[in-house]
């Protein structure tokens, strides 16, 4: 069962947020896969990428309470101390810049509630973490979210570049076949 993080500070801000940091990995994967997310097309319970991540996300932070909801967004774990930490465990590096945006939006999320976080991205298979902040990404972010709102509401989705990872994606028969 997910927990839910009641942050003090202005909720406001962050109700102008509505987009989901999955939406932001999406976006810097492929603009197809997040069109056809967003729209309800959601194939990742077929993929046994997915399967394999969330496995290991829950044997090596199994003493971790996972799935900490804030607003629209679901972050992996959560650490408090002088400063909150936002953790996301990620299967493999191959799509770090996706996965650097999604923190980074998280950041970016708690600051407008008043939060000063930075955040850690696991990759387990790797015993690799990286450490990202959000000082000098604002700019970054705030236009990777015009972008995700430019992309929602498309009538139809955008058309899909080839790419090597495309054969990995749970979506790969929806653009290809």
């Amino acid at each position: 069962m997910p927990l839910r993080f009641s942050p003090c500070g202005n909720r406001r801000s962050a109700e102008l947020l509505s987009i989901r940091g999955t939406e932001v990995n999406y976006l810097f994967i492929c603009p197809t896969k997040l069109w056809f997310f967003t729209h309800g097309i959601t194939m990742e319970q077929e993929s046994e990428w997915v399967d394999l991540g969330k496995f290991l996300h829950e044997q090596r932070y199994e003493n971790e309470e996972k799935e900490v909801l804030v607003g629209s967004i679901k972050i992996d774990f959560i650490r408090k101390g002088d400063i909150v930490e936002v953790h996301e465990v990620k299967l493999g590096k191959s799509m770090e810049k996706a996965h650097e945006m999604q923190a980074l939006y998280y950041l970016y999320y708690l600051k407008k509630l008043g939060i000063k976080a930075k955040a850690i991205l696991h990759y387990p298979k790797l015993n690799e973490t990286k450490e990202i902040t959000l000082e000098g990404h604002e700019e970054e972010i705030k236009e990777a979210i015009r972008e995700v709102e430019k992309t929602k509401p498309l009538p139809t989705p955008p058309k899909p570049v080839k790419q090597r990872s495309a054969k990995k994606c749970a979506y790969y028969e929806l653009c290809w076949i």
